[in-house]
């Protein structure tokens, strides 16, 4: 509040009334005056001391046909009437003689604190103070839209003209050239910019900052708010997260992401350029009421992600919106630290660093709980024909996904120790892509390529839970053949490299080799050597036939239902056993034809069950999931007829 009028010269007390004003006048002191008067006042003599004591009460004698003229009490004109709107050559005086009165004041307080004038210089005082006091408040009012955070934030720097005290002359030719071009909204702005400023570091030198200060952060902080209410920004509550459905939050997040990016590089970089300008005459003014306007909206935006982290609801598929969020505040932080960078803003400045923090801590452990549940796993159903897992199927596309962030994914993993660090594990490790800047494979690589090493032993359990050690073999080469596919053809190669995708299409061949050695060795061992010395007996090819039918038949009924669902893989495999199986079934059929021939009909037809050709019809048929054989074994029904052995 102003300080109260005098009532009698009696009243007058100069260490009480005129200290408040100057007695604590330092820099370190906001809100009082902090300029001391120019060397040139200081007495050397007594006559010289008269002479400067008289040239003081006669410049508040001069103050006071100035300031009283627009005395607010004085007619309703004054009133209705403003002054940096409708003279800006009365306010330049204005502000002059304010400086004048403040001089004089100084001095008289110094060196002849029984003057008289002194009570006429406080009151003049307290009236230009009401009069700034309403002029800085319609300034502010009328020029709401043209001091908006947008129009500010978008330059760098503002006019720096002003009624400043070195150079008054050069302050009003600059504001005579503004004045020229007002109709330019930019300019307007700057006009009002520099009015603003001008009357602030008139009331600061004063001794009247705090009044200045007030005025200014009721009106500033109400623009703030509209701003961040304008932007659907709302004020949450960590039991109100909580209970966000899933579509909810994603709408949330994204909002909240496209809320941040204005409210930091507008709304709060806006404010900090007109705070800073307004009030440039005193750093803790300007730090503490940028701070006072801001704090508010700012903790609760930036308290936003925290909020999230801190969610119980870590379910894997939320990672790809923390990330986003993780990676739109990152980018933002060095601009929030930049714009609360003073001490008076660090509880600002602290809220953002914590919710970053907290959410990067949040999404390992979201990886961490997948990895788990990866490895928790107990279901022990059979899947159909050896074929692809939907733990496999799932986790794989899981493990894509997060390729797709490995960007931002690398940056926060980081900060956090690898996965799998045993000697067991390195071997794993070592065929992942590195680059020539870093011998070691980012964090993004090592994580989730120690994610599918967790799966793999996962899927090692599931293919011990057929009996068939054979079909355990296929399901391996299935399910591992699948996730070698998705790494080829994701951004899952570059990550983890060529290097690793071909150590496990190795893999892949191992398993399928050690599945046709299971599953097809019984029929292969039922054929004699084909370098036999001598002929075999008749009994010898009619035994080795009969062990043959008997383990082709028992072989293809249980593959039959085998499925391989990758067509290339399926088509290998194919070639793979008939090229195995084929040719020596076709030598040992044509070395023993004659003695095949010299058979009945009835018992050839029921000792040959399949010529060459056939055995390759019915391995055409495998690995579709269900039996297709009708046509090859009707067609076998004939396969080995009386005529050509007649034929011979």
């Amino acid at each position: 509040m102003l300080l109260e009028t005098p009532k009698s010269d009696n009243s007058f007390k100069p260490k009480g009334i005129i200290s408040s004003l100057f007695h604590n006048a330092s820099p370190q002191n906001a809100f009082s005056p902090s300029h001391s008067l120019p060397t040139y006042y200081s007495p050397s003599s007594p006559k010289q001391h008269t002479f400067s004591v008289a040239m003081m009460e006669e410049n508040i004698d001069n103050a006071e046909k100035t300031i009283t003229k627009w005395d607010l009490t004085s007619s309703s004109y004054t009133k209705l009437t403003f002054l940096f709107q409708d003279s800006r050559k009365d306010a330049t005086e204005f502000i002059k003689s304010v400086k004048e009165l403040r001089r004089a004041m100084h001095y008289l307080v110094a060196e002849n604190s029984a003057s008289s004038k002194l009570v006429l210089a406080q009151k003049l005082m307290q009236t230009a103070m009401k009069r700034l006091e309403k002029e800085f408040y319609q300034i502010l009012s009328k020029n709401r839209d043209h001091l908006n955070p947008e129009s500010i934030s978008s330059r760098s720097s503002v006019g720096s003209s002003s009624f400043g005290e070195e150079d008054d002359a050069q302050s009003n030719d600059e504001l005579e050239i503004l004045s020229e071009s007002v109709t330019e909204v930019k300019k307007v702005s700057e006009i009002a910019m520099s009015d603003l400023k001008s009357i602030a570091d008139c009331m600061i030198v004063c001794g009247y900052g705090k009044e200045c200060v007030k005025i200014y952060k009721v009106i500033r902080k109400s623009i703030i708010d509209e701003g961040l209410y304008g932007l659907r920004i709302e004020r949450f509550k960590s039991s109100q997260v909580q209970k966000l459905n899933w579509e909810a939050l994603v709408g949330t997040i994204k909002n909240w992401i496209n809320a941040i990016k204005i409210a930091v590089k507008t709304l709060f970089n806006g404010e900090k350029i007109l705070c800073d300008h307004v009030f440039s005459a005193s750093v803790t003014i300007k730090d503490s009421c940028f701070y006072e306007i801001t704090k508010a909206g700012a903790i609760d935006l930036f308290k936003f992600p925290e909020l999230i982290a801190r969610s119980h609801k870590k379910s894997p598929e939320r990672i790809f919106q923390l990330m986003e969020l993780y990676e739109a505040f990152s980018e933002l932080l060095p601009d929030i630290e930049s714009i609360f960078s003073s001490e008076s803003t660090s509880a600002i400045r602290s809220q953002a660093l914590s919710s970053s923090l907290k959410l990067r801590d949040s999404i390992p452990s979201i990886l961490q709980e997948f990895e788990s549940k990866i490895q928790k796993n107990s279901s022990k159903t059979l899947i159909f024909g050896g074929g692809i897992h939907p733990v496999t199927q799932s986790v794989v596309d899981y493990i894509s996904s997060l390729a797709d962030h490995s960007g931002v994914l690398s940056g926060i993993l980081a900060h956090y120790p690898p996965p799998g660090n045993s000697p067991l594990n390195e071997s794993f490790f070592e065929s992942l892509t590195t680059s020539s800047d870093s011998p070691a494979p980012d964090a993004a690589s090592v994580h989730l390529a120690w994610l599918i090493l967790v799966l793999l032993c996962k899927l090692d359990c599931k293919a011990e839970l057929y009996k068939d050690v054979s079909l355990s073999y296929l399901f391996l080469a299935n399910n591992l053949n699948f996730i070698v596919e998705k790494v080829r053809t994701t951004n899952l190669r570059f990550l983890l490299g060529d290097e690793w995708i071909s150590k496990h299409t190795k893999k892949v061949h191992q398993y399928t080799l050690s599945y046709e050695t299971m599953a097809w060795t019984k029929a292969l061992s039922s054929l004699p050597d084909n370098n036999a010395s001598s002929p075999l007996s008749t009994e010898m090819v009619k035994e080795s036939l009969r062990k043959f039918n008997a383990a082709f038949e028992e072989a293809y009924k249980k593959q039959a239902s085998w499925i391989v669902q990758d067509g290339k893989l399926r088509d290998e495999l194919k070639v793979s056993i008939a090229n195995k199986l084929v040719p020596k079934y076709r030598q040992f059929y044509d070395a023993n034809l004659d003695v095949l021939c010299s058979e009945e009909k009835n018992s050839l037809q029921l000792l040959v069950r399949f010529s060459p050709d056939d055995l390759g019809n019915y391995l055409s048929d495998l690995f579709h999931g269900a039996s297709n054989s009708g046509s090859s074994k009707s067609s076998s029904s004939s396969s080995l007829s009386p005529h050509r052995c007649l034929s011979r």
